[in-house]
């Protein structure tokens, strides 16, 4: 009976057990990595003082409880996470924090620039990368596969070389503290033409052959069939190119040296520097200015998902 028992609860473990582990490891992790991201949204809501109340570690570390009889019980436990849920909780509702920031910086102004050039960033990358995977898959012309191979290896440049290049080139043509300056040099990437690449490899030539034979013509043949499906992969690439834009630091501040012009997270560089120590203002603004992104995805992610899985399809 024991080995017939032992045997219907090694085939539950392979089936099941091993899953449900799995699961909830991951879970553990993910609710981990989730802890900074509440904190901060908590923080935002929130006093000053309760903030700085906080103290989720020992000050010192206490060798004692090592110590065999010594380590601590469960009544221990239990009140050690009643003060973390009590101080992670709010007790004071103070939505002020997000009117302050408006008003201690323009972050309406930095808002919009990091959106406006994002925006257009991730609209010119997406339309120059599908046209030249457009040339790079669907096109026979001579030297194709090493002219790609040669746009390629422009990955392999960091782009810490061509910053100061890149920056005598807006001197020359004075787009230097302008909008042009933030958007022209990211408009075209190498990365962008390879990813879109990949995917319209994917697609059968039979459909291009079949659609000139109707009478399309090559702009025809990329606007109407190539493009809708190549849709997932443009998701894919909108989504990685708004992200890195958004995002960017070290070419805005390069680039930008008047206040009005400044994008988000040069703004908030100055913003920690002036108001270091008014913690949950700080709070209130890194919660907007993650807002954008968090939706984005929300919005994108089962095309993101989608996108990625078909991009495996072929290498």
């Amino acid at each position: 009976m024991s080995t017939i028992r032992a045997s219907v609860l090694a085939r539950w473990w392979f089936r099941h057990g091993r899953s449900y582990v799995t699961y909830a490891i991951l879970t553990a992790i993910a609710c981990t990595m989730l802890l900074p991201f509440l904190w901060m949204v908590l923080s935002s809501f929130k006093p000053l003082n309760e903030v700085n109340e906080l103290n989720p570690l020992p000050s010192k570390l206490d060798l004692e409880i090592f110590k065999p009889g010594n380590a601590p019980g469960p009544k221990q436990f239990f009140a050690y996470t009643r003060y973390l849920v009590a101080n992670l909780t709010m007790r004071n509702w103070v939505p002020g924090n997000y009117r302050d920031v408006f008003k201690k910086i323009p972050f309406a102004k930095y808002y919009f620039n990091s959106l406006f050039v994002a925006a257009w960033v991730t609209l010119l990358v997406t339309w120059t990368s599908s046209m030249a995977a457009f040339a790079f898959s669907r096109l026979q012309w001579p030297g194709r596969d090493h002219v790609f191979k040669l746009y390629l290896a422009t990955m392999m440049i960091p782009g810490v070389v061509t910053m100061i290049p890149n920056y005598w080139l807006m001197v020359k043509l004075h787009l230097v503290d302008s909008y042009l300056g933030l958007i022209v040099p990211a408009a075209f990437t190498a990365f962008g033409t390879f990813l879109l690449r990949q995917f319209m490899l994917t697609i059968p030539p039979s459909l291009d052959e079949a659609a000139m034979i109707d009478g399309a013509s090559a702009w025809q043949v990329f606007a109407d069939l190539i493009l809708p499906l190549a849709r997932p992969g443009i998701i894919v690439l909108t989504i990685f190119t708004f992200m890195g834009n958004y995002a960017s630091f070290f070419w805005p501040l390069i680039l930008i040296s008047r206040e009005h012009l400044r994008t988000l997270p040069i703004g908030m560089l100055y913003f920690d520097t002036e108001y270091a120590q008014d913690t949950t203002v700080l709070m209130a603004a890194a919660v907007m200015n993650v807002i954008p992104l968090i939706v984005l995805f929300l919005v994108m992610q089962k095309h993101l998902v989608k996108g990625i899985q078909l991009g495996a399809v072929k290498g």
